[in-house]
């Protein structure tokens, strides 16, 4: 057992992106960083709320993705929404392209952590819920709930 630092720290979760989507794939993306911007992340002042990866000729990248500007940043000025490349392979990325193609699929981030010192993008390939799923969804989580009451109290002994 390791002592000291956790191998993976959590910056920003996006927890809208269950309910509004049906996840069909993971990947893990490196993110392009200036300097203030990692400072600012070590610091937990990031949201992925309302952003989404799209792919583009020459890579993937992040759109949306809102990073606080470093308070004590003497380097340059930067956009806290600007657009910031992905790193992925290149095979992963055509599998993106062409799952991305097909009507009412997209890549949505799930959350943005540190591992071993590298920032990283939880990237899931998902399609969109309609209303109707959405309101089905938590009535099978309610009535599962309810039941695994029940049985605890059924057989408490």
């Amino acid at each position: 057992m390791k002592k000291g630092k956790p191998d993976r720290e959590t910056v920003a979760t996006n927890r809208k992106a269950r309910h509004d989507f049906e996840l069909l794939e993971t990947f893990e993306a490196g993110i392009v960083l200036e300097g203030p911007e990692v400072k600012s992340l070590r610091l937990k002042a990031a949201h992925i709320n309302q952003s989404f990866a799209r792919v583009e000729p020459d890579g993937l990248y992040i759109y949306g993705m809102h990073i606080q500007p470093y308070a004590f940043n003497t380097i340059k000025k930067l956009d806290p929404l600007r657009t910031r490349k992905l790193l992925l392979n290149r095979r992963e990325i055509k599998k993106l392209a062409r799952a991305v193609a097909v009507k009412g699929t997209a890549i949505v981030p799930l959350e943005i952590y540190f591992k071993n010192g590298w920032a990283k993008a939880r990237l899931a390939l998902a399609r969109g819920k309609h209303t109707r799923d959405k309101h089905e969804a938590v009535k099978k989580r309610e009535s599962d709930r309810e039941l695994r009451r029940d049985y605890k109290e059924k057989f408490k002994g």
